[in-house]
């Protein structure tokens, strides 16, 4: 909490306190099942059972001994997992107690055995979700992301095999069957949403369902802790959250990932992780105003909004990070009266005088990889691209292309406020930005919910409402047209 309490207005910092509480196995485990212990099955029911080792341990030979003793019943598969660990390492999948074995502290689940395969391999999703906010909670995912494939065909006779089992592209990338051409698959381990969602209508797929309750997943899991969170303004986090889809086309959740890998192995990771970093820094909102900084040689602060005239030293004092004020903040639309955010010419202490944009330097290099315009905000027409950083707009043509936002009328709303501080509980946050759509808050009710302190029982309700107005799909339709292939 230290780094978190010292953070200076211009800083982000990319991780909130307690998120531990999701992002390690054993307490996902637990907060999820307190979450279902309090607010129903119903909602609770997508992640598999679990048991924590050795604490639950006369629990689990409970439940594996109730099954053994019903005549006829299938037997379940189990994995086990170090609580701690990431990348695949230390996972056992068994079936017979004996072949259970255990050195430090674990999660037993249930195996899912029947997962949908793509000619005969299976797969995971990588849902990249980013949170920018707690108070308000305020949760993007990311349009594009990442199938994962094992590379050997999934047997549950060679429940050792770990690349017909576990999707880790760190595990699957070593083994021998990742360069070969796998059928409709290809080489590698991985595609991209986009070549997933285009095979899946050339299989006649409605996949519109799937992405729903995967929305439904992230927020419902995200509020098991939206309340052990503390206040801690102009910090971000990027989960990884691991989706897998089984044969009656229902997601479960496996695990999510904290500071997950954005290392680039393939071609997919390069279309995805790429866009993602520069959608990122676009979502975080860094302005032009984030760069006037005062002298490295005055602590006083500058605020953006102050009506008086800022002046910009030489090119050598300006720093790397970047400056966020969120007082006095002003529609972008209200007047069009010049920005306040204007710069002047000054001579420095050396006795020269810097100009208002310094010539090509690393800074300026790093700020236009960043997007950030050099120029004064008025003198120049912004791109359509842009202007979602900027002004209101409409976003009416990119809610019906997506199969993430859930409210047309809410997220169609046109935002007149710019975004400058990321927990500002008095706005109301972008529908959409790059590739990363709003997911939450999803409608107003759930927003009003999340102003004053978390209201979980008021969102419950809200994502109940969701549900119940959500069609039931066609199960067989949809497992035919996926296996058969």
């Amino acid at each position: 909490m230290i780094e978190h309490q010292s953070i200076k207005p211009w800083q982000r910092l990319n991780h909130y306190p307690e998120t531990i509480r999701i992002t390690r196995k054993d307490y996902l485990a637990r907060h999820l099942k307190r979450m279902k212990g309090i607010y129903g099955t119903t909602l609770y029911e997508f992640s598999p059972v679990a048991f924590i080792m050795p604490n639950d341990y006369i629990k689990f030979i409970t439940e594996y001994s109730k099954e053994r003793q019903i005549p006829g019943k299938k037997l379940s598969y189990w994995i086990c997992k170090p609580v701690d660990r990431s990348r695949g390492r230390g996972i056992l999948i068994f079936q017979d107690i004996k072949d259970f074995v255990y050195d430090c502290m674990v999660i037993v689940q249930k195996y899912i055995s029947n997962p949908l395969l793509i000619s005969g391999y299976k797969w995971d999703l990588r849902i990249y979700v980013c949170v920018t906010s707690f108070y308000p909670l305020t949760i993007y995912i990311y349009e594009e992301g990442l199938v994962r494939f094992a590379t050997e065909k999934f047997d549950l006779r060679s429940l050792d095999n770990i690349y017909a089992h576990l999707t880790n592209s760190s595990i699957n990338k070593f083994g021998p069957s990742y360069r070969k051409d796998k059928d409709v698959i290809g080489s590698g381990c991985k595609w991209t949403f986009s070549r997933f969602r285009a095979y899946l209508r050339s299989c006649h797929v409605d996949d519109l369902l799937l992405w729903k309750r995967i929305n439904h997943i992230v927020i419902l899991t995200l509020l098991a802790i939206s309340t052990s969170v503390p206040f801690t303004s102009n910090c971000f986090e990027l989960f990884g959250f691991d989706i897998l889809v089984d044969e009656k086309m229902k997601p479960w959740l496996l695990e999510v990932n904290q500071s997950p890998g954005l290392r680039l192995d393939c071609a997919s990771d390069v279309v995805v992780k790429r866009k993602l970093l520069h959608d990122i820094v676009d979502l975080l909102n860094y302005k032009e105003a984030d760069t006037l900084r005062k002298s490295r040689g005055t602590n006083r602060r500058i605020s953006c909004f102050s009506r008086s005239q800022y002046m910009l030293t030489t090119e050598s004092e300006v720093p790397l990070d970047f400056l966020a004020c969120g007082k006095g903040i002003k529609s972008a639309t209200t007047s069009p009266s010049p920005s306040c955010l204007q710069i002047t010419k000054r001579t420095s202490t050396y006795g020269r005088t810097a100009s208002a944009y310094p010539r090509k330097t690393l800074t300026s290099q790093l700020r236009e990889k960043m997007h950030m315009p050099q120029t004064p905000i008025q003198s120049k027409p912004l791109s359509k691209s842009r202007q979602v950083l900027r002004t209101s707009y409409s976003l009416c043509e990119s809610v019906q292309s997506t199969h993430w936002f859930n409210s047309l009328e809410f997220y169609t709303h046109k935002p007149t406020i710019p975004l400058y501080f990321l927990s500002d509980k008095d706005r109301r946050p972008f529908p959409r930005v790059g590739d990363f759509i709003l997911i939450f808050p999803f409608n107003d009710a759930a927003l009003e919910a999340s102003k004053n302190g978390m209201n979980v029982k008021s969102v419950i309700q809200e994502i109940h409402k969701l549900m119940n107005t959500e069609l039931q799909p066609e199960p067989q339709k949809l497992n035919k047209a996926l296996i058969n292939q």
